[in-house]
């Protein structure tokens, strides 16, 4: 049986079973595809169960004329919470993204003026109001904490801190941070070096500490180890960690921390935590040809 002779109603439901992606493919095929293909039938299913919980969240209202118009505009950034989180859906295959901004974070001491300004960001295309930067302090320990119900069920994700170095940055990468990922059934433990500048121009300090860096590589076996990474929108990325969503209650929760080292740092700029599915990434921008 051919599937122009499907009334397109089921042929809507058909497509409804595959992906955005495959649906937007599908629309090329005929002009009855593109029907079938285009009903809010279809672009409801790829939506969020919550969508119009978070639509409710959201700072700025989203109009929408169609489910498959909402879908798109979500899969841009979307400011929640009173500008504490930002949301997206990864475009090819609805899963769920978030940003825990920096005051949504817990870090320490981040409330004292003596080691943590807040402030605007340093560049004008940045979404949110404030971040986070480390005047100078030498307990750093930054943490977040997401309940796994917003999150995409049965998806491996990985969390991302994402920062920038100020000019003046000194002593993040003497030592390694540690690195968690904790859920209610699950732990992550790894290492991550907030590299910064020419690593050919290194000071006194880090080589004085370069024999205490080997002796904590020895501790830590063979737990993954982090350097930060360029992304698309100018900031860095260190990933924390990853883990498997299976959908049971609970909280996720992310950390960094570099507290044996006993010496001053300065001069990190938080942005915020991104989870996102493990095997998508914000460093390439996702195109929108297939839209």
């Amino acid at each position: 049986m051919e599937f122009n002779s499907l009334p397109e109603d089921c042929l809507s439901y058909v497509i409804s079973l595959t992906s955005p992606r495959d649906a937007c493919r599908l629309a090329l095929v005929s002009s009855f595809f593109k029907l079938a293909s285009q009903s809010d039938t279809v672009w409801e299913k790829f939506l969020p169960s919550d969508f119009l919980q978070i639509l409710s969240r959201s700072v700025f209202s989203i109009p929408f004329s169609s489910k498959k118009q909402l879908y798109f505009n979500l899969c841009n950034p979307v400011l929640l919470d009173g500008g504490k989180k930002i949301f997206k859906l990864e475009k090819s295959t609805s899963r769920k993204c978030y940003t825990l901004l920096a005051r949504e974070l817990s870090i320490t001491w981040g409330s004292n003026p003596l080691y943590w300004t807040w402030k605007c960001p340093p560049h004008s295309q940045s979404r949110f109001s404030e971040v986070a930067e480390l005047r100078t302090i030498w307990w750093l320990e930054i943490q977040g904490k997401i309940a796994a119900s917003m999150l995409s069920p049965k998806t491996t994700y990985a969390a991302y801190l994402i920062v920038k170095f100020a000019d003046r940055a000194y002593g993040l990468d003497t030592l390694p941070s540690e690195t968690s990922i904790q859920t209610s059934s699950y732990q992550w433990r790894g290492t991550a070096y907030l590299r910064f500048g020419d690593e050919q121009k290194r000071s006194l300090e880090q080589l004085y500490f370069s024999n205490r860096i080997q002796v904590l590589r020895s501790r830590v076996g063979k737990e993954e180890e982090h350097v930060p990474r360029e992304r698309s929108d100018g900031w860095m990325e260190v990933e924390l960690g990853e883990f498997f969503n299976s959908g049971v209650e609970g909280d996720v929760k992310m950390g960094l921390k570099e507290v044996k080292g006993h010496h001053l740092k300065g001069g990190l700029i938080v942005q915020g935590i991104e989870i996102r599915p493990k095997f998508s990434s914000s460093i390439v921008s996702c195109t929108n040809s297939w839209k």
